[in-house]
């Protein structure tokens, strides 16, 4: 068992998971904010501030609105409309390839661990997350 901290840990995995999504959605020249909208609205269309509070929890300091992602979809044709935005024809398409792909990603990230694992691991992580939200 290593001695380094759940800290550790938590930002070496984020920036591997980063660099992989990264990875995987380049052939597309996108990254995982990309994916992230795309599923977002895939699963709900909403606006720029919905989106910016659902991806909230991902969001850099530097980068506090999905805004320019949302215009580099919407170049691409895949985003439409303002209020709310919604996938278009060809962005739901583009959602259903690019799922394939994150999907190899996910296994090949949970590979060797059991569901029950992961589903423990992320509870373990929801309570300690919910620890410092109450302060």
């Amino acid at each position: 068992m290593s001695d380094l901290p759940i800290g550790y840990w938590l930002k070496h995995l984020d920036r591997l998971i980063e660099n992989d999504f990264d990875r995987v959605l380049s052939s597309e020249s996108l990254g995982r904010r990309h994916w992230q909208v795309l599923t977002s609205l895939h699963k709900e269309p909403g606006t720029v501030a919905d989106l910016d509070r659902r991806l909230a929890p991902f969001l850099e300091e530097d980068e506090p609105t999905v805004a320019p992602v949302v215009d580099q979809l919407r170049a691409r044709g895949w985003v439409e409309g303002q209020q709310p935005l919604s996938l278009t024809a060809a962005g739901e398409t583009a959602h259903e390839a690019l799922f394939e792909k994150v999907s190899d990603a996910r296994r090949r990230l949970a590979q060797g661990i059991s569901d029950q694992e992961y589903r423990a691991t992320v509870d373990v992580l929801e309570r300690m997350s919910a620890n410092l939200e109450r302060g």
